[in-house]
């Protein structure tokens, strides 16, 4: 029997490699500095309450500090927690910052009414006017950019009347040819497959980030997903597949900050330059090397573009 000493050789080889790789990777996990800073995802101090809709839906919302009012609604699979870093900056800053759980998110019921994107956009209106707030700036990062663009199609009163600036980060208004089937989304993403998304390395978020990666970055957006219901995993990842938001973006008539990241791989540049077309008031900012999770690898660069909005649009500012 002849024994291939060069295969195994190579095959030992190869396994060597692939561990000193992840061994380098985790090293570098722990010695990046972490642009949340030390208090990581440690939200801000302030009260803690529930709005009710009309269709049953419990939305969990934090009011913290004092100031021009800024609400922050966050990306699929994610809660109010993703926006921590940058609810502190602004906290400190001087500023009132409004965080809730979206609708099957977090602390957050789903509600009984359909699953979609116009929905979300109901329920910031909900959170707009039930906290009676003005001169308010938006920014919503991922589904909560969506959210906002369904704020201006099925309540565009209420951006009118109540919101003087909007931020969209790492954000599309439709996604293209993409058509995710429901039953495929609840058979990949469903409550039955809870416990087997929670078994997966923390490494298989890694296309969600920049070249700058962070591992509490990742430990946050799988945490964020597991405390996502299924049925809210499943369906509004259907419903951004059928959203399109483009015919109604001229709604959109405060001054507007698009942000992207040039790795993001989920909301592409192109995207943002479709935003940036639709919208008459909106400047776009690429980032080169971030990914799609801007609250957590770039937050001090959205506090400094929410607060420099603030400074132009909020007539209470001082």
């Amino acid at each position: 029997m002849r024994v291939n000493t060069g295969g195994r050789v190579l095959a030992v080889a190869l396994g060597v490699s692939a561990a000193v790789a992840i061994r380098r990777r985790r090293i570098r996990w722990s010695i990046l500095d972490d642009p949340c800073g030390s208090e990581g995802l440690t939200l801000p101090e302030g009260e803690l309450f529930t709005l009710h809709t009309d269709d049953g839906a419990d939305l969990a919302v934090l009011v913290a500090g004092d100031g021009p009012v800024v609400v922050l609604p966050h990306c699929w699979t994610g809660g109010m927690s993703i926006w921590a870093p940058v609810a502190r900056g602004l906290v400190a800053g001087g500023h009132r910052v409004v965080l809730y759980d979206q609708r099957g998110h977090g602390s957050s019921t789903l509600g009984t009414g359909p699953i979609s994107i116009d929905r979300l956009g109901l329920d910031l209106a909900v959170v707009l006017e039930r906290l009676d707030v003005n001169d308010v700036v938006l920014a919503g990062h991922s589904m909560g950019g969506m959210t906002i663009q369904a704020l201006a199609k099925v309540r565009s009163d209420v951006l009118a009347g109540r919101v003087s600036g909007v931020v969209l980060a790492s954000t599309a208004a439709h996604t293209g040819n993409l058509r995710v089937p429901p039953l495929a989304a609840k058979a990949f993403l469903g409550e039955a497959r809870s416990r087997r998304l929670a078994k997966r390395p923390v490494s298989s978020d890694r296309r969600v980030v920049g070249a700058e990666v962070h591992r509490s970055h990742l430990e946050a957006t799988q945490a964020a997903m597991l405390a996502t219901s299924g049925a809210a995993r499943a369906g509004f990842l259907v419903a951004m597949s059928r959203m399109d938001y483009r015919p109604t973006l001229d709604n959109i008539q405060v001054p507007t900050r698009l942000l992207v990241g040039t790795r993001d791989a989920l909301t592409p540049p192109r995207r943002a330059r479709e935003l940036n077309d639709g919208i008459r008031a909106a400047r776009l900012d690429v980032l080169p090397d971030y990914g799609h999770m801007l609250p957590l690898e770039a937050p001090e660069v959205l506090i400094a573009t929410i607060e420099d909005l603030v400074r132009q649009t909020v007539t209470s500012f001082c």
